[in-house]
């Protein structure tokens, strides 16, 4: 694949899982856990998205492959 094309699709994937686990955070948070229920989730949540926003610059934008 094009290194464009590889940018495009990984920022597609990428703001897919973001959209997801957030979503999925917030509705932990606001439901029946509260937000000190949910707390742990949405810790484990932001480094999950880190992860994923570091694979995307190392994998798709980083130049010296």
């Amino acid at each position: 694949m094009s290194r464009l094309v590889t940018i495009i699709v990984a920022t597609i994937g990428t703001g897919l899982m973001m959209i997801f686990i957030i979503g999925l955070s917030h509705s932990i948070s606001t439901g029946f856990a509260g937000f000190t229920g949910g707390l742990p989730f949405m810790i484990i949540a932001i480094l999950v998205i880190c992860m994923a926003l570091y694979d995307f610059w190392a994998e798709a934008v980083r130049k010296d492959k």
